[in-house]
């Protein structure tokens, strides 16, 4: 019978390294980077500032759930709007470095560590499918 509780989806965090509690909350960081991008991007596209903040958002909001899920995924999609985030600094600052640092610096430190954690995610990943609760 299915778990209505809602319990399976985290049970990956029972019995969970310190490593993988790290990646947890590396994955909530990343919503809540996400849900102040969506909250505040969208009032500067309202205003008729960039739709950058709003879009990077949402993609940071559902790559911090699947972390915390534990769902490679979630890595994937924040490194997808990292290279976005190089992207759109590129085009609105250029190739300065002074000009680069403030848009994409934290960024960037984020993602080693997002990178970092696909081991981890991948480890958990393996063990959800081998019990059959992915």
């Amino acid at each position: 019978m299915a778990n209505i509780s809602g319990n399976a989806t985290f049970r990956h965090l029972h019995h969970a390294t310190f490593v993988e509690w790290l990646v947890v909350l590396l994955g909530v960081v990343i919503m809540l980077v996400g849900v102040a991008f969506v909250i505040g991007g969208a009032d500067l596209a309202m205003l008729g500032g960039s739709i950058y903040y709003a879009i990077c958002g949402l993609v940071l909001l559902a790559g911090g759930v699947l972390m915390v899920l534990g769902r490679t995924l979630g890595a994937f999609l924040y490194l997808g709007a990292l290279a976005y985030t190089w992207l759109w600094s590129l085009w609105e600052v250029g190739f300065s470095p002074i000009d680069l640092l403030p848009h994409a610096f934290g960024p960037t430190l984020l993602g080693i560590l997002v990178a970092l954690s696909i081991p981890v995610l991948r480890r958990q990943e393996a063990r959800f499918s081998s019990k059959g609760t992915v």
